[in-house]
């Protein structure tokens, strides 16, 4: 898991099918989404972000966290901690994103008016992440292995030229557990980074669009610095959350227990 906003690699598409069928996989397709999901994000990274939401009416609410994120080895482990406002105060978030396609991604949400880690169950990652509009199952990097991908067509992006691939989930069970039916995803052909994806929900028909509005090199490495995730329904937005990366720095000295759920309970 990279900082918040540079999280979401592949979003779903809105447009297509209304339950998922089997495609042939488009080995340019899969190579792309492997060079996206190969991209050099550093070996471990410290960040300050903003996660603010907003309403239909316009209404904010903003919430500031501070973010860790560490490989070990080919895995890697992220931490957030919600600093503010007071009433997500000391709640935190910790990831354990494993190499292997064949295990999956442990998540653990530290709730301090429990006083309690509770692990969200694979069943679970299709819930809102602290009222936002990502999932817990965006909060991680998906297995390509779960999807087949599609060449669709080739598309500019705010001036750049970008490769538009669909993803597909393999089966129902993948459906289940990430809760869309496909994406869209809008890879920059000179990057590799995407900057825009487009999403179905599986149930409910709403429908989610991201956009990556502020994009920078950072000790050479492509960050997105400002993400909107949008939620919709017959056209309308119903809900929408920015995600703004105040400060960032990469390859910072880290101590190997702050990924530990004592830690979640300690905070910072």
């Amino acid at each position: 898991m990279r900082s918040i906003t540079t999280l979401l690699f592949f979003a779903l598409a809105a447009l297509f099918l209304a339950a998922p069928c089997a495609h042939a996989d488009d080995a340019k397709a899969r190579e792309i989404m492997q060079k996206v999901n190969d991209r050099d994000d550093g070996d471990n990274a410290v960040s300050e972000e903003e996660m603010i939401l907003i309403d239909k009416r316009g209404k904010q609410r903003v919430r500031k966290i501070k973010s860790f994120r560490k490989d070990f080895g080919e895995d890697t482990h992220s931490i957030l901690f919600f600093e503010e406002p007071a009433d997500v105060r000391d709640t935190s978030f910790l990831t354990f994103d494993y190499d292997d396609e064949s295990k999956d991604d442990d998540q653990w949400l530290y709730l301090p008016a429990l006083k309690k880690v509770k692990r969200i169950a694979s069943s679970d990652k299709d819930g809102a992440f602290m009222g936002s509009d990502f999932t817990y199952g965006d909060m991680t990097e998906r297995a390509l292995s779960k999807f087949s991908y599609e060449m669709v067509r080739e598309e500019d992006v705010d001036g750049h030229k970008c490769w538009v691939i669909q993803s597909t989930p393999i089966n129902d069970d993948v459906v289940d557990e990430y809760g869309y039916l496909k994406s869209r995803a809008f890879v920059r052909q000179d990057n590799y980074v995407v900057v825009r994806a487009q999403f179905q929900w599986a149930k409910g028909n709403k429908f989610k669009e991201m956009r990556v509005e502020k994009l920078e090199q950072i000790d050479g490495i492509w960050t997105a610095l400002e993400m909107t995730m949008k939620t919709m329904k017959n056209k309308e937005i119903v809900h929408q959350t920015l995600l703004r990366t105040t400060s960032i720095q990469y390859n910072q000295p880290m101590d190997e227990t702050m990924f530990t759920t004592r830690r979640m309970e300690t905070g910072l």
